[in-house]
């Protein structure tokens, strides 16, 4: 007798043939990069994105459903941040006349992208039958030329900080280590004292700690090196191997390290934007005006593709003006024009 007499033959599975729980399909999708060895900023990062479209769910009294993500509701959430949702909303550190309605096309976008991966993931798994971004273009974003930091403006950044006090003395290092070693501000920030060869004057920064995963080799002026090692002896007070750290000893965060450089910038006068990843683009463009070999720069920087070097070196308008006098083609106009003419025999 047939065992199987009588049994349900099953064709599907049930994750595809039910309206499953965002959370449930969030959560396979979650476990599969975490044993991809994703960064932990990553993480964050889809949890985060991930949060703020529950919150959307939640506000538009919609079930927290696979079915309620559709392309529709996809569009109307990015309508909503782009013209209603508040900046900086919940901030422990904005006043209100920062938060403005509105958030910028950019950072729609960045909201979107990890939540447009994870139903990605879900559809190449064949966990949904659709994927509702298939159809839902991204907001169009302008194009914004970087404006980088002149040299003088670098040198009144760098004298802002306090030297006298600790907090003063961290920051200028800090941002010393940004222009002298093309760092991101996470990699800065979580630099650690084993991190460092003082022999060879090189970061060793481990791969699960850089943006793509491979381990990055940092070289250092003594200098900067020098100061470094200062700012270890500040922190035994601490017992800690990190060596950016708050006033009592625990790690320091990048969101407060955006604002105190903010803060620097603004008593140093300087009237452009002022972020951790300006010292990136600044040193990137500076290292090419000066001689620096575009190959070097995309190792120091930390990237295998040439073409990615272009979005860090946003080239000056010294560096154009330079160029532009070397090779004009008025020159060779002018040189015939001046070339002494014959008349006579």
């Amino acid at each position: 007798m047939d065992a199987r007499s009588g049994k349900r033959y099953k064709t599907e599975r049930n994750v595809r043939t039910k309206n499953p729980s965002l959370d449930d399909l969030y959560e396979i999708f979650y476990t599969a990069k975490v044993a991809e060895g994703v960064s932990k900023r990553t993480l964050e990062t889809y949890e985060e994105n991930y949060r703020f479209l529950c919150d959307y769910i939640e506000m538009v009294e919609l079930p927290r459903e696979l079915l309620s993500i559709t392309p529709v509701l996809i569009r109307k959430y990015m309508a909503w941040m782009l013209n209603d949702k508040r900046k900086w909303e919940g901030h422990a550190h904005k006043s209100e006349d920062n938060m403005t309605k509105g958030l910028s096309p950019v950072t729609v976008n960045t909201r979107l992208k990890g939540i447009r991966t994870m139903f990605n993931f879900l559809y190449s798994e064949e966990l949904i039958f659709e994927n509702p971004f298939h159809k839902v273009k991204p907001a169009i974003e302008p194009e914004v030329k970087i404006q980088i930091m002149t040299e003088n403006q670098l040198e009144q950044l760098l004298k802002s900080p306090d030297r006298r006090t600790f907090a003063g003395f961290r920051d200028y290092v800090l941002m010393t280590l940004l222009i002298d070693g093309f760092l991101r501000i996470n990699e800065a920030l979580q630099l650690r004292k084993g991190d460092i060869n003082f022999e060879t004057g090189m970061l060793v920064i481990p791969a699960e700690r850089v943006k793509n995963r491979k381990t990055k080799f940092v070289p250092l002026e003594r200098s900067t090196l020098r100061l470094i090692t200062e700012l270890l002896k500040e922190n035994e007070d601490f017992g800690t191997d990190y060596v950016f750290v708050t006033n009592y000893g625990s790690p320091i965060s990048d969101d407060r390290m955006r604002d105190r450089i903010k803060d620097h910038a603004s008593k140093a006068g300087i009237e452009i934007r002022v972020y951790p990843h300006l010292f990136r683009h600044t040193a990137a463009t500076m290292y090419l005006e000066n001689g620096g070999d575009v190959r070097y720069l995309a190792e120091l920087l930390g990237h295998a593709d040439l073409r990615m070097v272009q979005r860090y070196t946003h080239m000056s308008k010294k560096s154009v003006k330079e160029q532009h006098g070397r090779f004009t083609p008025i020159k060779n106009v002018m040189s015939n024009l001046s070339k002494k003419r014959k008349i006579l025999r």
